[in-house]
């Protein structure tokens, strides 16, 4: 990033906490396309958990003190554990000394401007304050930078290059033991590769893929039930249907059977009558015989 020396403002105190001086923003657009765009602030404050003893910043002042005139360096990235988060925010800077110890990790992305003091002058502040890890990387491939990625470990008060392994063409990686991760140049672009998790920390966009993925997924298993609940409608309706047809069916027939057995009623009703109708005219052809042979005697027809 580039270079800030400390500007021409006086120190100021707010609530009995001495803060940093305000610096100028940068003046490129390295930080937004390599760090702030992809969301990899965001993707390692959720990875480490973002408490109050764990700061991910960009663009934090570090100095041994809020008070120092010069010396104060701003890199693009700064990472710290077991800290005083709250008080780095209300300072507006890092202080060693009100922290008790140096930031874990410093990252600075190549600039333009100022890239030959990243892995000069830089390298030699950041060893100073202690910080155990100072990374570089430059997107440019080692255009801008002495080399496209780059890693120091403080060793006895001075910095050793970490191990660069060179993959594919482009494809670079190297072990920060600070953070548990690979950081990766791959095409141009900053990653971070967990080893134990066996993937990378997603960036905005293929965090945001991944919502709408898991929504689209949501939706088809959505969709999945709502068509077999239809699908179970359909059935207990078409059993409905079926069991009002069974139900029609046996009501035509119970009202057959009805038609059937009044039918069966009329005619032996119609039968008895016709029987008592022939009984009585039996009766009766019996009752004219018997007159008519009774009318015979008397008129002695019969002798």
């Amino acid at each position: 990033m580039t270079s800030k020396t400390a500007p021409k403002t006086r120190h100021v105190e707010l609530d009995g906490i001495e803060t940093f001086p305000d610096f100028p923003p940068r003046d490129d657009m390295q930080n937004t396309l390599y760090l702030h765009a992809p969301a990899h602030q965001a993707a390692l404050a959720r990875h480490f958990g973002n408490s109050d003893n764990i700061i991910v910043l960009g663009e934090v002042p570090v100095g041994n003190t809020a008070r120092q005139r010069r010396g104060i360096r701003v890199p693009d990235l700064l990472i710290a554990f077991n800290i005083d988060r709250p008080y780095i925010v209300a300072q507006r800077g890092y202080s060693i000394a009100d922290q008790g110890k140096p930031p874990d990790f410093v990252l600075e992305i190549a600039s333009i401007h100022t890239a030959q003091n990243d892995y000069t002058r830089k390298r030699v502040d950041y060893a100073n304050f202690g910080i155990p890890e100072y990374w570089r990387f430059d997107p440019t491939g080692g255009r801008l930078y002495d080399r496209a990625l780059a890693g120091d470990r403080l060793v006895d008060g001075n910095y050793q290059p970490i191990p660069i392994v060179q993959g594919e063409e482009a494809h670079q990686w190297g072990h920060s033991a600070v953070l548990g991760l690979d950081l990766c140049w791959e095409e141009g672009q900053l990653r971070w590769y967990d080893p134990a998790a066996g993937s990378y920390l997603r960036t905005f966009n293929e965090t945001d893929d991944a919502r709408i993925a898991a929504e689209d997924e949501r939706n088809v298993e959505r969709i999945g039930r709502m068509a077999a609940q239809d699908e179970r409608d359909a059935e207990r309706e078409a059993r409905m249907t079926a069991e009002d047809e069974r139900n029609a069916e046996r009501i035509a027939r119970m009202s057959a059977e009805d038609d059937f057995n009044a039918e069966r009623e009329a005619r032996l009703v119609a039968e008895g009558r016709e029987d008592v109708e022939r009984q009585a005219r039996q009766a009766a052809e019996e009752i004219a015989r018997q007159l008519e042979e009774e009318l015979r005697r008397l008129r002695g027809e019969g002798e």
